[in-house]
């Protein structure tokens, strides 16, 4: 199978200024379903006037109730629109020291998502989020106006009474009509239909201008580091990456996005970073909650989450859903090793026994994919990758960064 707002944590202030970070770099089941395919980049023809009023609004700090976080904030252009820092969870609230839940995602790429659906053979595809619960960019840009780890605002009210006071107001009344902000509901489906439109419209948001896209061009060539590195997360008996994150072009010629859209169940390690996880109780189950609740029922989706992109994946500095990796490498080694050797990830019980899967209920630790390859092994087995393997794939990986330029 590919296959909370309610709650929040404060943190001690080492942690809040950790959030300082500059960015830096540090990646990523199987579906036979097909994805849907990739469509060509569209040329930037200049930006209409709703996707210029969602650039103001995607930076704007002052619509946060801390007055100092925007969606930029956490999704900044200068990390491929992901976090500027190493932290597992962002920090939001009111005074900026309330924790998220999981890991903030890149917003670069999402233009061609598909709404969520069950494909053919039974396989959740597509939506917008970890669990794929948002239909749209426009959907996926209501909750962090409103929740309490995020720019925290009381109510739509709220929002929309900060931006009677932003300095577009004007340009947004002209765009939506006079009256507009007079109705918050309304006014608050304009906030975000701008917000898409901008991430729709501005190719910042999806260039496809990275070394591998102009080595597909036949404008450069690749290293052979980098060569061996395509040939490993191409070859299903080795890395078997393409299983999930599509690396050839289109049957249009159309660049590909390194996803198939699909979930998959890891059994990523539990991450005490997160400090909803001092409780004992708590889960991140993805597809089936807490989040997500129309798919409750649905427990053996619990645990799976979005494939997401590979694109600009050796800028992130946190991995997985619940940010429980900080280095690419050490990524890509948990995919190949998580089997043979999963001492090396797992805390170890009383009884000496590892604690595989630890970030699972028990009742759901048979979800997690350990039949496609590279995880289809055992303790004692070799795993599918050598460690200058996983050098080679990681060095790979660095192609897929966008904003490429070859030395003159």
């Amino acid at each position: 199978m590919r296959t909370q707002y309610s709650r929040a944590f404060l943190l001690p202030a080492a942690l809040l200024l950790a959030s300082l970070a500059a960015c830096s770099g540090g990646g990523g089941g199987g579906s036979s379903s097909a994805a849907p395919s990739p469509t060509p980049p569209v040329v930037d023809a200049g930006l209409s006037q709703a996707a210029r009023l969602g650039e103001l609004i995607f930076k704007d700090q002052s619509l946060s109730a801390s007055g100092k976080q925007s969606c930029a904030t956490c999704h900044s252009p200068d990390c491929a629109h992901g976090p500027t820092n190493n932290l597992s969870a962002q920090l939001g609230g009111a005074n900026g020291d309330v924790q998220g839940f999981r890991a903030a995602p890149s917003l670069r790429y999402l233009n061609q998502n598909p709404a969520f659906f069950f494909a053919k053979d039974g396989t959740p595809t597509g939506g917008i989020d970890r669990d794929g619960r948002a239909q749209s960019l426009a959907e996926q840009a209501e909750r962090p106006f409103l929740a309490p780890h995020e720019m925290a605002n009381a109510s739509k009210q709220d929002v929309i009474d900060k931006l009677k006071k932003a300095p577009y107001v004007e340009q947004f009344r002209a765009q939506f009509g006079a009256a507009i902000l007079d109705n918050a509901e309304q006014a608050f489906s304009r906030m975000t239909f701008a917000l898409q439109t901008y991430q729709l419209e501005d190719t910042e948001f999806h260039p496809f201008d990275s070394k591998y896209d102009q080595f597909l061009a036949g404008k450069v060539k690749l290293s052979d580091q980098e060569l061996r590195g395509l040939a490993l997360f191409n070859d299903p008996t080795k890395g078997n990456c393409i299983g999930c994150h599509t690396s050839a072009r289109g049957a249009n010629g159309a660049p590909p996005l390194f996803t198939d859209f699909t979930f998959d169940n890891l059994g990523v390690p539990r991450n005490k970073k997160l400090a909803a996880t001092a409780d004992p109780a708590y889960f991140d189950l993805g597809l089936c909650g807490p989040d997500r609740t129309d798919l409750t029922a649905r427990t053996d989706l619990c645990g799976a989450f979005k494939v997401p992109t590979l694109r600009n994946v050796a800028t992130r500095q946190t991995f997985f859903h619940n940010g429980a990796f900080d280095n690419l490498k050490d990524v890509v080694a948990f995919y190949v090793r998580r089997d043979t050797n999963p001492e090396e990830w797992y805390p170890t019980g009383a009884d000496g026994v590892v604690q595989k899967f630890n970030d699972l209920p028990p009742q759901y630790r048979k979800n997690v994919n350990t039949t496609e390859v590279p995880y289809n092994r055992q303790p004692g087995m070799a795993p599918a990758l050598s460690p200058s393997e996983i050098d080679d794939v990681v060095t790979f990986l660095g192609t897929l960064t966008d904003g490429y330029k070859s030395n003159p």
